[in-house]
């Protein structure tokens, strides 16, 4: 979770319905839920991406299913994962 992920959860945390006139703050949470979403499924797509070019998979290939270039696949990812 994001450093700002963390402060908005304890912020919600902290909202105490016996102090005052407060909204649910569910939607909120789901934001925070997505975030964390969007987090882990970028974080698959590199673990994915790493998996198939240490299978020799060529970076034309992986850019063709991303919906990129070769070369914007490999801007993207090339730097995060080592081929070795």
């Amino acid at each position: 979770m994001t450093n700002d992920a963390e402060r908005a959860e304890r912020f919600l945390d902290s909202l105490n319905p016996d102090v005052g006139e407060l909204d649910d703050p569910v939607e909120l949470r789901r934001i925070g839920l997505a975030v964390r979403g969007v987090e882990a499924a970028q974080e698959e797509l590199s673990d994915a991406v790493a998996a198939a070019r240490a299978k020799g998979r060529p970076w034309s290939q992986i850019g063709m299913v991303l919906g990129v270039s070769r070369q914007a696949a490999q801007e993207r990812f090339g730097s995060k994962i080592s081929t070795g």
